[in-house]
């Protein structure tokens, strides 16, 4: 089968090729998918697109015109596929469901511990010989009380880590995840409840119409002085605005975040050398002390990476077989 893979990256090509064994054709593509690049993939049964494509209604369109038949997506998230379209055009759409959640909640937990403890701030001035303790001062994970977003299962790894630090459990999902409660002591609450009583927020939803801007200025009102959010699931579960005026209120009292809610276009490329970035919101995220920003990179680990590659060309294997992946969000 040849497959065009968009947004491929230096570090993922080589566990694409180590997991595709020339099985495929792969072609691997630094452009992003879009309706203006879709015409590259004329000639191809397959395309391969990560988070930051868009596979929009007519994007999918032009993506039947050319001959595409089927879409893997190497990300769990599906938010940038149409996939009304491509079930009307018959086109397959397979993802990866599950990689390694705990890359995710690993990174969760790094975010936090280096805003708490300061390391950032540390480092800087330990690099200028400057060893002043003032302003460094953290707070003990212990008896802190977390509330967990989103159980599922990169919520159950982050639940674990954070009952082993010794923190009290406040859990919010659809469904609950009696595991948690039975191993950890988790308690389920209302959503409000939740923001109300957390010492700390760690957000693990999908995005959709239900969780987009789903922490907002009414939800903010209500959290604990201080509270300290940390986000690794989709940018827009934030309201970026209204998380901006908690921190300068000091509502808020750190965030942690690996995805931002404009990231598309400006995530995964390097503008240190161009012209600076014209979007007000990251500028002032950035400009904040009490912010750590990570570029999207919470799955980037060895192991996540190669889940990623084996599920795509599982996907690709199937459909050339003729039989249904279980992965699929089309059938």
């Amino acid at each position: 089968m040849k497959v065009l893979v968009y947004s491929a990256r230096e570090f993922e090509i080589p566990y694409l090729e180590s997991a595709n064994s020339h099985k495929h054709k792969l072609t691997f593509l630094k452009e992003a998918l879009s309706s203006k690049t879709a015409i590259k993939a004329v000639g191809y049964d397959a395309i391969s697109i990560f988070s930051a494509d868009e596979a929009c209604f007519l994007t999918i369109e032009k993506l039947k015109d050319f001959g595409v038949k089927y879409i893997t997506l190497r990300s769990v998230g599906y938010d940038n596929v149409n996939l009304r379209a491509a079930l009307r055009l018959g086109i397959k759409v397979a993802n990866v469901p599950a990689y390694s959640p705990f890359a995710i909640a690993e990174h969760a937990v790094a975010l936090l511990l280096a805003l708490n403890r300061k390391l950032i701030e540390s480092n800087r001035r330990v690099s200028q010989f400057n060893f002043n303790l003032n302003q460094l001062v953290g707070f003990d994970l212990n008896e802190k009380t977390i509330g967990i977003i989103g159980t599922g299962r990169i919520g159950a790894v982050m639940s674990k880590i954070m009952h082993g630090f010794g923190c009290e459990l406040l859990g919010y999902d659809i469904e609950t995840n009696y595991e948690l409660v039975n191993k950890y002591n988790m308690t389920y609450n209302s959503l409000a409840n939740l923001c109300a009583e957390s010492d700390i927020i760690s957000i693990h939803v999908p995005l959709n119409e239900d969780t987009h801007h789903l922490i907002n200025e009414d939800l903010i009102s209500e959290m604990k002085d201080g509270v300290v959010i940390i986000n690794t699931a989709r940018g827009a579960v934030l309201n970026t605005n209204h998380i901006i005026d908690g921190l300068k209120s000091r509502k808020i009292g750190a965030l942690g975040i690996d995805v931002y809610e404009n990231e598309k276009g400006v995530f995964f490329k390097d503008y240190s050398l161009d012209v600076p970035i014209d979007d007000n919101m990251i500028i002032k995220l950035n400009a904040l002390p009490n912010v750590l920003i990570t570029g999207h990179h919470a799955f980037l680990t060895e192991e996540a990476l190669t889940n990623i590659a084996e599920t795509t060309i599982y996907n690709l294997n199937c459909w050339e077989q003729r039989i249904n992946s279980e992965n699929e969000l089309t059938s």
